[in-house]
Parts: C-alpha cells; structure tokens; sequence
C-alpha cells in the first residue's frame, strides 16, 4: 500500500476587516473566492458582504494562513485588507461554551463576536457594563470577546462599539452571532 500523500485538511473561518463598509474597499464576493481558490485551498465558501470566508487547507497556524491570503488579495484587489483566522473547531467550541446563556433576544438586542488578533491588554474588568446600560461586555478571553448591545439609537450604539477599539486594539473585527451560527454551518 503507498502511503497517502495529501496531508489533512482542516476547516478555517477568514475574517476580513473592513471591506465593503461605505462604499470603500470593495470586494465581490465571487472574485474574493477566487483569490482564495488560487491559493490552493479547498471548500472555499464566501458568506456575506462583510468578507467571511470558510475553506480547507493543511494544517497551518492562523498568523501563516492571514498573512498567505492578505498577500495575495493585495495583489487581486490593489489595497490591504486585514485578516483574521479561526479554525472552525474554535468556533465551534466558542457555541459550545454558549457565551450568551441567558440573554433574551429581542429585536431590540445585538450579540457579538469581537475576534482579536493578539492577547489584549485592556484594563476592563469583565463582565462590563458601560454606562446607561445599553452595552455589556460578557466574556473575554485571549482570543475573542462576547457582547450584548441594546439598540435604543444606532449611532450611541456604534459609540459603545468604539469601546472595543480602545480596550481591545484595532486589529479586532466584529460579527453577530448570527453569522458566526452561519458560518459554523458552512463549515461542516
């Protein structure tokens, strides 16, 4: 018998930071796919316009994989977009662990995933409530962020978001819950 020669394939979640936002740093999801293609890897789906793309590749740390791919859309696209990488098994852990247990979802109520590049070094005490009560900070951890955001006006609700920027750096990127449960389900 010859030994297989195609190494494992493991599930990845790409997240790419501010594209498509106000008409600046457009990105077609089909070309964005493309790109990705190119690069060898496999399963390539995209979900949204906010730029999340789940493949399969060989096993490879996240900063290797980012780094491959901001490359290479560099080259496709003519700017940077930054990235951040997620094994799919770490998303579904991050579900697993359920970090919005006993939050009522109302039409009114916004949970998120605030994914971080590197460990923050932010001095909030968490669980975090701001002021007025319309943003809490749940969980964090070395990798990610969990919040509830209570819409009662949209632009005092980005104004907490900006809270995520200063405590955690800019190298963060934020989704719903709602697309980290689609893209879970893309992965499989």
């Amino acid at each position: 018998m010859k030994p297989n020669r195609l190494k494992k394939q493991i599930a990845y979640a790409a997240f790419l930071r501010g594209i498509n936002v106000g008409g600046h740093k457009l990105v077609k999801m089909d070309d964005l796919k493309k790109a990705v293609e190119s690069l060898g890897f496999t399963n390539v789906k995209t979900l949204l316009a906010s730029g999340n793309v789940v493949f399969q590749a060989p096993p490879a740390s996240a900063s290797v994989l980012a780094k491959r791919i901001e490359e290479k859309l560099k080259k496709s696209f003519g700017f940077e977009i930054g990235i951040l990488i997620r094994p799919i098994k770490e998303l579904q852990r991050l579900d697993k662990a359920n970090p919005f247990a006993g939050i009522k979802v109302t039409p009114r109520i916004r949970l998120f995933v605030t994914f971080l590049s590197e460990k923050p070094a932010g001095s909030l005490k968490i669980p975090y409530v701001a002021p007025g009560g319309n943003f809490k900070i749940l969980r964090a951890s070395k990798s990610e962020v969990c919040s509830v955001l209570t819409i009662t006006n949209l632009r005092r609700g980005m104004q907490f978001m900006a809270i995520l920027d200063k405590e955690f750096g800019p190298k963060i990127t934020t989704r719903s819950w709602g697309t980290i449960v689609r893209i879970l389900d893309a992965g499989k």
